[in-house]
């Protein structure tokens, strides 16, 4: 038997006498718990003041053998009912007894010290001075003392509270992989669980520096290559991985061994995903391929972020949208003196309003319907709000429903963003960010295009004014409507089969408060002009994506190739042949430089062929002659 099954072992046997240990001594401290506040109040205060009478009994006896006069007596016992009443007094004022901090906290153990270090300080050097009779050493020693009294009765209650709760008879054995800061939440709270549905059967990490933690007397019982060996040998069925900031390729195989092997994994969601960084056990879930795709932790300088939309009135285009409305919750977190949503979907923006403020009422002026095509209804309202900054996230963004109307990606992606960069720069706005992809880079297509003008259109704009524009570029969302992951699942549930193009195409993934995260801080640090190009990670095989969906389903559904589509890639790329990314400020950041677009040189009224294959590239051009007849004076006043 190696050290590895010994221990295994031990603890296996030993459980069940701890676990009866833990019962009782839970059973003899509930009782106490269990009592009102105020006799649990009172307990503690004549704690207290026992410490004091107990140190200095002690002191005396050890120092004097209780052998004081009389008049030593009298001083002596007059300081520690001085000393008593300032501590009884001092610990309502400070709130001590009246729960300010969790019983044997380092914060209750903070005020405890300076209210004893104050009576110690006063007086002592008082009775000394007003009376020879006063003996010294218990001015100096019983204060001390008496702290040590205070502090051990606090740890007796911390430990006889921290007892775990005995597990239910369905509770689910369960091994945790991670023993740092997540598994050491993830293992009080299943121990203080009133109904522990986990049995903790013991821990693994992969620093062998740890192979003597226990945590809440959970022994450590090996690393990551002894995950199997010890879940057979401690008959667990689950694996809860709780390492919040886990990569996905420790995730992917941590998984794999899991399949493999018949345990399922759960898993401690990402700090975005936790309140205030904290684990709750409903927080915990299944894996899925979410973890896989988009698990990089994002380090964002909210300092730079909040100089320039904290106090700002921020206007957000395509604000219903899965990007638009991210972007919207995280500036409203950030403060800004006013937040102006606009959208053409009335529908998605009473969603946004909901998630924001709790209400869908949409009879403020903050929420505008609008369309970025109509120049003059967008006028009116960059004129009505005076907005500070824009984050410009309206378009239409579908590759195949845009190669089939390229006239709708021209009037939305061109011309709507002309009019917003227009009327953005006759309103003084200040900072103006405009969100745009991959596509943009070495386009192939409609929505490639058109997003590359749009690029180019802000960098004109920029660099003519001098002013704060720039843009965004990055890949897919997770998450987002229409997104693979929304397409995959829906045709799982029907049953198959998953389409994908083709069996080598690859996407970047990142997931959409990860994107916006970084969109705040590229308009921070972007300069005037700056295509600003996010680090998207390494690509994804499509068709991995597809079957680990389906392998999630528990289905058994095929997978059919469909073939690339007109204007699609077979890899996506995020810089443009010629385009070397700079580095910038932020370590997931680069930029690049695209060639400023006079707004002028847009087709005048209903585009010529060859304009539009100029500027699109497109073939197949007809669908532009029924785009209307737009003042492209007003665009460039």
């Amino acid at each position: 038997m190696d050290l590895n099954e010994e221990k295994i072992v031990d603890q296996a046997e030993s459980a069940p006498s701890r676990n009866k240990l833990a019962l009782t001594r839970g059973k003899l401290i509930r009782a106490v718990l269990d009592l009102p506040t105020a006799w649990r109040r009172t307990f503690l205060v004549t704690w207290d003041s026992l410490s004091w009478v107990i140190a200095l009994l002690a002191f005396v006896l050890i120092r004097y053998d209780l052998s004081l006069t009389n008049v030593q007596w009298f001083w002596t016992l007059l300081y520690i009912g001085l000393a008593i009443a300032i501590q009884v007094i001092g610990g309502f004022a400070l709130q001590i007894y009246l729960g300010r901090s969790r019983i044997g906290s380092f914060a209750e153990a903070t005020w405890i010290g300076a209210l004893t270090m104050l009576i110690a300080l006063t007086l002592g050097p008082i009775f000394s001075a007003v009376t020879q009779n006063f003996p010294h050493g218990v001015g100096l020693v019983v204060p001390p003392f008496a702290l040590i009294w205070m502090a051990g009765g606090r740890w007796l209650f911390r430990v006889a509270t921290s007892t775990r709760h005995q597990a239910s008879s369905d509770a689910v054995p369960v091994l945790i992989y991670g023993a740092g800061s997540t598994g050491h939440q993830v293992a009080l709270l299943v121990d203080k669980d009133d109904a522990p549905h986990y049995e903790i059967r013991g821990l693994i990490d992969d620093d062998v520096t740890k192979r003597f933690l226990r945590i809440n007397g959970h022994r450590m019982l090996g690393t990551g290559d002894d995950l199997v060996e010890v879940a057979r040998a401690t008959d667990v069925r689950k694996v809860i991985l709780a390492i919040s900031k886990a990569p996905a390729h420790l995730i992917q195989h941590i998984h794999d061994e899991c399949h493999a092997n018949g345990l399922e994994l759960v898993i401690v969601p990402p700090v975005s995903e936790m309140i205030g960084g904290r684990v709750s056990l409903a927080a915990l879930r299944e894996f899925n391929v979410q973890d896989l795709l988009g698990r990089r932790p994002i380090h964002t300088d909210l300092s730079s972020i909040a100089g320039y939309v904290t106090g700002k009135t921020v206007l957000v285009t395509g604000a219903g949208g899965s990007i638009g409305s991210e972007l919207a919750n995280q500036v409203h977190k950030l403060g800004p003196s006013k937040l102006i949503l606009l959208d053409r979907d009335e529908s998605a923006l009473h969603a946004v309003q909901l998630r924001l403020y709790g209400v869908g009422l949409l009879d403020t002026d903050d929420m505008v319907l609008c369309s970025i095509r109509d120049h003059e209804a967008l006028k009116a309202v960059f004129e009505h709000h005076r907005p500070d900054v824009v984050f410009h996230a309206a378009a239409l963004k579908h590759l195949p429903m845009l190669e089939q109307y390229p006239a709708e990606g021209w009037k939305t992606n061109v011309w709507g963003t002309a009019n917003v960069l227009c009327c953005a720069r006759q309103a003084g706005v200040t900072n103006f960010v405009n969100i745009s992809t991959d596509k943009a880079a070495d386009a192939s297509s409609v929505l490639g295009r058109s997003k590359r003008i749009a690029e180019r259109l802000t960098a004109w704009y920029a660099k003519r004014y001098d002013l704060a524009y720039l843009s965004v570029r990055f890949g897919n969302v997770l998450g987002s409507r229409g997104s693979v992951l929304h397409t995959f699942r829906a045709q799982i549930d029907r049953g198959g089969p998953v389409t994908v193009t083709h069996p080598d195409v690859t996407r970047y993934f990142m997931t959409i408060p990860e994107a916006c995260e970084l969109v705040l801080q590229a308009g921070a640090i972007g300069n005037p002009g700056d295509v600003m190009v996010l680090d998207m990670g390494e690509p994804v095989r499509i068709v991995d994506v597809a079957e680990r969906l389906i392998a999630e389903s528990g289905k058994s559904i095929e997978v059919h190739f469909t073939g690339l589509r007109e204007g699609e890639k077979l890899d996506e790329v995020l810089f443009s042949e010629g385009e070397a990314g700079d580095k910038s400020a932020h370590p997931l950041i680069n930029s690049v430089q695209v060639d400023p677009l006079d707004p002028a040189t847009l087709p005048r009224e209903k585009p010529r062929r060859e304009d539009v294959y100029g500027l699109l590239g497109q073939d197949e051009a007809r669908q532009l002659t029924a785009v209307a007849d737009t003042d492209l004076e007003a665009l460039v006043s």
